[in-house]
């Protein structure tokens, strides 16, 4: 089976699209074309892949993405099985000719756009209202794939779920140090930025260090730089997932200081299997899913939105018991590997494309009602 993979959106090495579905598609034998930002991203493609280079569509730097988009696409589809995408924006450039075209649902765009505080006020009142027509539309004209069991409230029919899960290393992970904490994933004030360098102010003291490992939202990147130049913590930007979860390892616990919002309230944050997976206790906000699963079975603490001295407490506590931090790890780790562990999905995931790439080639018109979101 020939398969074009394409975004303009996520970084080439985002674990969900390289490490775990392409990488799926390649032990299964299949070939693969893949259209992603590679020179705007400075990534050497994969020798195994056909790649095909495009822009990187960033904040409001999307115009050239989009325009470079459509021929990209275009030709790395020619001759393919099936198309996967994975932004909602490269719904807008799909080729009109076209095989079986699979839309990848990694989150809730209209949530996601809730939290966007530097967000025009027009974009802020008319865009989630235009994105759910989006989503209808797509719903008609491909297949889907959902992220999360939350999805599914968006959509009329019955979408198959390829969770968010994780490679878990089948040898068991140090146990948890005692000078440093780590977040490993993407920065924005969303996602609790703020706090973490709060924290991290307050553990210098303590003799306990902050690793931040991921990119970060423009408006936040200055903040981060001014802590790291007063030494307060180590921000190492984009790392490939697989190289982050190992510097990882051996920290006192993994933060996720996610706020209240719209995006993250339905949703399992992946970092935290993420960090069970490398037998760190999770230290979380109380989102649902995630206080659910670390509070229940004691995998970590949950602490309350935005209280930095809850957060403090809770990594001084890890920190001075040892043994009850390795003890969370640990079963963290055995829960990460008999339910979060990522080749337990592929399969699955492979046979589904597979069923659908028999099916007759779909071709049509565009869902052109995106024409209206990029011309505001």
């Amino acid at each position: 089976m020939r398969v074009c993979v394409g975004t303009i959106v996520h970084h080439p090495e985002d674990a969900r699209i390289m490490h775990r579905q392409i990488r799926a598609l390649l032990d299964a034998g299949h070939e693969i074309t893949y259209v992603a930002p590679f020179t705007d991203c400075n990534v050497t493609p994969d020798p195994r892949i056909r790649a095909v280079d495009v822009p990187r569509a960033l904040g409001g730097r999307r115009r050239r993405a989009l325009k470079a988009a459509r021929g990209a696409l275009k030709r790395g589809a020619e001759g393919a099985d099936l198309l996967i995408v994975h932004d909602i924006e490269l719904l807008l450039r799909l080729p009109r000719r076209r095989p079986v075209t699979v839309w990848d649902v990694h989150e809730d765009t209209a949530a996601v756009l809730e939290a966007e505080t530097d967000l025009p006020e027009l974009l802020r009142r008319t865009l989630p209202a235009l994105i759910r027509r989006v989503e209808a539309r797509a719903e008609d004209r491909l297949h889907l794939v959902l992220a999360e069991e939350s999805h599914r409230e968006r959509f009329s029919g019955s979408h198959p779920v390829v969770p968010n899960t994780t490679y878990v290393p089948r040898r068991q992970p140090p146990p948890p140090g005692r000078n440093r904490v780590v977040y490993v994933g993407r920065l924005s004030r969303a996602r609790g930025a703020a706090e973490l360098v709060e924290l991290a102010r307050r553990l210098i003291p303590h003799g306990i260090r902050m690793d931040l490992v991921g990119a970060a939202d423009a408006e936040i990147r200055p903040m981060l730089r001014d802590a790291q130049r007063q030494g307060l913590l180590d921000w190492y930007g984009y790392v490939p997932n697989r190289h982050a979860l190992r510097m990882a390892e051996g920290a006192i616990a993994g933060l996720s200081l996610l706020h209240d919002v719209p995006a993250y309230r339905r949703s399992m944050p992946a970092k935290i299997a993420e960090y069970m997976s490398r037998g760190l206790p999770v230290v979380t906000t109380p989102l649902p899913a995630a206080a659910s699963l670390v509070g229940r079975a004691g995998y970590g603490v949950v602490t309350p939105f935005g209280d930095v001295d809850a957060a403090l407490r809770a990594v001084l506590a890890l920190r001075d018991d040892p043994e009850g931090a390795a003890a969370m790890g640990a079963r963290g780790y055995e829960e990460a590997l008999r339910h979060y562990d990522w080749p337990a999905h592929a399969g699955e995931f492979v046979g589904l494309l597979e069923e659908w790439a028999d099916r007759p080639v779909t071709s049509g018109p565009e869902i052109g009602v995106l024409e209206a979101w990029h011309a505001i």
